[in-house]
């Protein structure tokens, strides 16, 4: 089964990604920051005894671990991978996971909340990742004492969660907004509807090669589908704005930008060394090219896939072992010059 960044899916010229995340806590434990150490370690295991049951009845393969088992490389990797937060691998108390095979659903375990259920799928298909976040919250219910208020909704350590205790976001490539530097403009639109835009992995991190993500804000007082249903509105309107943009951009510059496009790519196919953030820079030139018809290969090519394979955590996963900057910039330039496929040229 192909993961949600290896997808090709609908509206991917913009929307790279859909996540649900249901934070819950259990009765009988304090909240995440109060625990004492025995208490965590008492709760991780608890919560990872539900792996079997996962297994049993959501027709994936579950595994499950504590965060302090890993190596740091292979922490920096699932980050990179929107698997787990960056809170989640830097916290000092005890932490667990539970993963699916394909990596479509994920447990973070005593992250902010005692229980962070996490479904991702490819492209703009917030229903599909609410289905599967829900099922997985349904067979964790059964296991699990979660608290719960008739009145307040799911308890959450931050007041911002509670009600339905959902976060509901897309990943969303906007290229041409941001380069028209439009983006904190749209921040400030969409803020009135309960919606904000962050950087790529979320809260407190920066864009990545004109990657965001869009999420709601609010979780009281609306439901699950209400929810989905205004952040749907919301990026359906982004997704007009991002496209009406481009065309413009196109009507007006289109050669000086297709000009960029394939620099971009003969930078990319025979460079040595290559930082991660170059390398962001030129692939979200690529896929702009690619989406509007720039540029074609002799290939099906992938570039989110190749996006995340740069990252430092993943590419030093890749080689097995822990390298310095110098060696990952070599790799990475080899690797994005393997990966790339060859251009198909134009015909008059």
């Amino acid at each position: 089964m192909l993961k949600w960044y290896e997808q090709s899916v609908p509206d991917g010229d913009v929307v790279i990604s859909s996540r649900v995340r249901l934070a819950r806590n259990l009765e009988g434990y304090k909240f995440s920051p109060l625990l004492k150490e025995s208490e965590a370690v008492k709760l991780v295991d608890e919560v990872k005894g539900i792996t079997s049951a996962l297994a049993e009845q959501d027709n994936r393969k579950y595994y499950s671990c504590n965060l302090k088992s890993l190596s740091e490389i292979d922490k920096a990797a699932m980050v990179e991978r929107h698997i787990v937060s960056p809170l989640l691998v830097e916290k000092e108390q005890a932490t667990g996971l539970i993963l699916s095979d394909d990596e479509t659903v994920s447990i973070m375990i005593n992250e902010e909340d005692h229980v962070r259920i996490q479904a991702i799928v490819g492209g703009l298909n917030l229903e599909e990742a609410y289905d599967i976040a829900n099922r997985i919250d349904d067979i964790a219910y059964e296991k699990l004492r979660f608290a719960y208020d008739e009145k307040y909704g799911y308890i959450t350590s931050c007041p911002t969660n509670v009600g339905t205790g959902m976060r509901a976001s897309c990943m969303v490539f906007l290229p041409a907004l941001s380069a028209a530097r439009l983006i904190n403009k749209l921040i400030e639109e969409v803020g009135r509807y309960g919606v904000t835009i962050r950087g790529i992995y979320g809260e407190g991190t920066k864009s990545m090669g004109s990657i965001y993500q869009i999420s709601n804000q609010k979780t009281l007082g609306n439901s699950e589908k209400e929810i989905i249903q205004n952040l749907n509105r919301i990026v359906d309107q982004v997704i007009k704005q991002e496209r009406k943009r481009r065309e413009y951009m196109l009507s007006v510059n289109a050669d000086e930008i297709e000009n960029q496009v394939y620099r971009s790519y003969g930078i990319l196919k025979y460079a040595r060394q290559i930082s991660s953030s170059d390398a962001m820079t030129l692939l979200s030139q690529i896929k702009f090219g690619m989406d509007t018809g720039l540029i074609k290969f002799d290939r099906e090519f992938n570039v989110h896939k190749l996006m995340m394979g740069i990252q430092p955590g993943c590419l030093q996963w890749a080689l097995g072992k822990s390298v310095g900057s110098t060696t990952r910039d070599k790799a990475r330039a080899e690797y994005i010059s393997k990966e790339l496929p060859n251009i198909v040229e134009k015909t008059e």
